[in-house]
């Protein structure tokens, strides 16, 4: 094979790593802008996720207070139906 030969299949093969090379670069930058763009929506996920985790806390106080007044007003009936009791036997032992 002539030294002619030979340089033309190395100018081919120098050719085609340069292409190759282009290639893997052109896809590289395409699965960086992939990756920006997954963590901008993981970050926009997390602070969604710290969000609703704030939103649920606040609920379940309130639902404990709630759950606590629901208590309460049971109990002052109960008490207002001991104390109604209470008066008609009252009222029962003074005849």
């Amino acid at each position: 094979m002539s030294t002619a030969a030979q340089l033309d299949k190395v100018i081919s093969k120098a050719e085609r790593l340069i292409e190759l090379c282009s290639a893997l670069q052109e896809e590289n930058d395409l699965l960086k802008l992939e990756n920006e763009s997954l963590n901008v929506a993981f970050n926009a996920s997390k602070n969604k996720t710290k969000e609703l985790d704030e939103k649920l806390r606040a609920l379940k106080l309130a639902k404990s207070f709630s759950e606590t007044n629901e208590k309460s007003v049971d109990i002052k009936q109960k008490i207002n139906e001991f104390v109604q009791e209470i008066d008609k036997c009252i009222v029962l032992l003074k005849k």
